[in-house]
């Protein structure tokens, strides 16, 4: 079963008063459903029980109305009818043995208190530091502050304990922590006992975890997040300033919670940041303190996971994106069954829930968040229905998944693959400056579907309409994909821009190995990775490349992936020439015309090429063809077809393997007709 070489993993760990069952340690981590959809978060939360997880915690849980970061959606802990919901969390933690978790948060100098309407509170006066640079500053905390806010923890602890909760993580890393900001030079101005000397800035901490403790530490452990390295310059809580924090408070918290100094570099993508990206900021940590230490970087691997352990680098490991690419890691790794491990891609579809107020998504694990909403089990599929067969058209991210769930189910599947290598899209981004990791997306279904009897994969199949209606297939899946449009209608444009013969290229061109040279205008009206990534492409094969985009910021939606700053970096270090606020307006022979989107100011960029990333076009001809022959299909024994993914509207990788699970979900069951195919919840009226 396990590899003896992972039996350090699964050694029980004390935290304080209590022992957790192994080292797998789920940080904090958000998910879109906080105070919203508290049944959706308790099953997420719950499924990690199920998979093994020793340690599992909530999300950033607002512990006071007097600081609360609306727009966002975390959960809350303001008073005691907010206990039921985060109750029912810490009950699916502990359904397998896990210890449950509740990450506790102040935010002052980032909570701007839109909901509230109260004044925000932070540790010196300024304005509130949030990504949207909200027009609001905070006052600075009295004497009489500090004290409430001292009460207020202990009360928080108090509710925490009574829902069930075993550990309480008291948050200051990644900037959003009232804990980080006392320790911070940067947030921390004062002149009184709580500012200026290390010593000083560290009283806070002492003095609220001294005051849990005598509330609640007699069952409960205490943890703290505290960042490893702020990296902003003198101002900053260094990594050498952390480490003497750590010498001199060494047995303050039960745990020891070490994250990078902010969000972005702490969950950076795979694009920006490897796996134990912070094991240098990290190493040496641990003989500095009595107690377990626990750290992140995006572990996937058991033997990187188990040599951090080994070498005395880390006491548990800590993941947030890997536990939710898959969530049954531990149970995977305990089984023996490495190669069945959904490994996190980095691509931090997952943070966008948060960033957006909706509801989170991942592109390897399309069930995460639709546990309880839909009933999806991440490793369990429902019973196969009447029908027996299937014939899927395409490989890609949405046909891969319907072809592995649909065999799960009992289906007999035929893969039908126009090129000579399975993965779509994602066997060509793949290939892409640093989406290599992206390549798992196809690996992990072809590998999966490869084991099954019953998936039969045929490449280098064109298929017709009558090829289709001559198999003998009783539903027809079509996943084609989409294509990029090389006119430019996207969001600036709805109509063709004229061209007056210069070279077009388009990203299908680029990842098809067809570049071109010499200068070239990326025109990107996309903004998500794809202007970024192939500019940085031509940067590197010795192209003079200018980016014009009508954003205000290079990949504008990555902004919600916590990548946009890096990637503007690294199109500036490349030479990269980035126009922003501007759109191509015509393409003549020499060059592109170019408007300011505000003020329409006319310019001209020189260039020997343009590389329209705009929109897609849906690859669907064959399923058009195919409706127009319906009254052919009783006979050719088709009962359903059905386009999925790309080809039925082009999206993100994230949006394609949810469309290839939905279906192989669906196919057979009952029509819902005009009821929500999800569970919601509803806020009940007070009186």
């Amino acid at each position: 079963m396990r590899d003896p070489r992972y039996d350090i993993l699964f050694q029980p760990q004390k935290i304080g008063p209590l022992t957790a069952k192994n080292r797998f340690y789920q940080v904090p981590h958000c998910n879109g459903a906080g105070y919203r959809d508290p049944s959706a978060a308790a099953a997420m939360r719950g499924i990690k029980a199920e998979g093994g997880w020793g340690v599992i915690f909530t999300e950033q849980t607002e512990m006071h109305h007097s600081s609360e970061i609306t727009p966002f959606i975390e959960l809350r802990l303001w008073e005691d009818q907010d206990i039921p919901a985060i109750a029912k969390t810490a009950q699916a933690m502990k359904t397998h043995g896990g210890l449950a978790g509740i990450q506790l948060a102040y935010s002052g100098i980032n909570g701007p208190n839109f909901y509230t309407k109260e004044v925000p509170m932070a540790v010196s006066p300024g304005p509130i530091r949030t990504f949207t640079n909200d027009p609001v500053q905070a006052r600075g905390l009295d004497k009489t502050d500090i004290r409430n806010l001292r009460r207020w923890f202990v009360n928080a602890a108090k509710r925490s304990k009574t829902a069930g909760f075993d550990l309480i993580c008291l948050y200051g890393a990644h900037g959003f922590g009232i804990f980080q900001h006392f320790l911070s030079r940067a947030t921390n101005q004062r002149s009184d006992e709580y500012g200026g000397s290390l010593e000083n800035r560290s009283r806070f901490a002492r003095e609220v975890l001294a005051d849990m403790r005598d509330a609640v530490g007699d069952t409960m452990a205490l943890t703290l997040r505290v960042s490893l390295d702020e990296q902003i310059g003198r101002l900053g809580f260094s990594n050498a300033e952390l480490r003497e924090f750590i010498e001199m408070n060494g047995d303050l918290p039960d745990l020891w919670d070490l994250a990078q100094g902010t969000w972005e570099d702490c969950s950076g993508p795979s694009r920006f940041k490897d796996e134990a990206a912070q094991e240098t900021l990290v190493k040496g940590i641990r003989e500095l303190t009595s107690r377990p230490v626990v750290g992140v970087g995006r572990f996937t691997s058991p033997d990187v996971m188990a040599r951090m352990v080994r070498q005395g680098t880390l006491d548990f490991i800590g993941c947030a994106r890997p536990s939710i690419a898959d969530p049954f890691l531990p149970q995977k790794i305990e089984q023996g069954r490495i190669d069945d491990i959904r490994e996190c891609i980095g691509c931090n579809i997952c943070i966008t829930g948060d960033m957006t107020q909706s509801i989170s998504r991942c592109t390897q694990n399309p069930t995460f968040m639709e546990e309880w909403r839909k009933g999806w089990h991440p490793e369990k599929m429902n019973p196969q229905g009447a029908s027996q067969s299937v014939l899927i058209v395409g490989s890609g991210p949405a046909g891969l998944e319907a072809a592995r769930a649909l065999a799960v189910r009992g289906y007999d599947v035929a893969l039908a693959e126009a090129e000579k290598v399975l993965g779509g899209r994602v066997a060509k981004e793949r290939l892409l400056p640093g989406l290599s990791a992206w390549g798992r997306v196809a690996d992990y279904r072809a590998y999966q579907i490869g084991k099954r009897a019953n998936v039969q994969t045929y490449f280098d199949s064109h298929l017709t309409v009558d090829d289709i209606l001559g198999f003998g297939f009783q539903n027809i899946c079509i996943a084609t994909g989409a294509r990029w449009r090389a006119d430019g209608v996207a969001r600036l444009h709805v109509e063709p821009i004229q061209n007056a013969g210069l070279p077009v290229f388009t990203p299908d061109d680029l990842m098809t190995g067809r570049l071109p040279a010499g200068r070239v205008v990326v025109f990107d009206d996309d903004h998500y990775y794809m202007g970024g990534v192939l500019a940085e492409l031509l940067a590197q094969r010795g192209a003079e490349v200018v980016l014009v985009t009508p954003s205000a910021y290079v990949s504008d939606w990555t902004l919600n992936t916590l990548e946009q700053a890096a990637i503007h970096r690294r199109l500036a270090a490349a030479g990269v020439k980035i126009v922003l606020n501007t759109g191509v307006t015509a393409l003549t022979a020499a060059g592109v015309e170019t408007a300011c989107i505000y003020t329409g100011a006319a310019g001209e960029i020189g260039c020997d090429a343009v590389v329209m990333v705009a929109s897609r076009v849906s690859d669907d001809q064959l399923y058009r063809d195919l409706l127009a022959r319906q009254q052919e299909w009783a006979d050719a024994g088709i009962l359903s077809v059905k386009v999925i993914g790309d080809a039925c509207a082009p999206g993100p990788i994230a949006w394609a393997t949810y469309a290839g699970h939905r279906y192989a979900r669906e196919l057979d069951m009952p029509d819902l007709g005009d009821a929500l195919p999800f569970r919601r919840e509803v806020t009940g009226l007070q009186d």
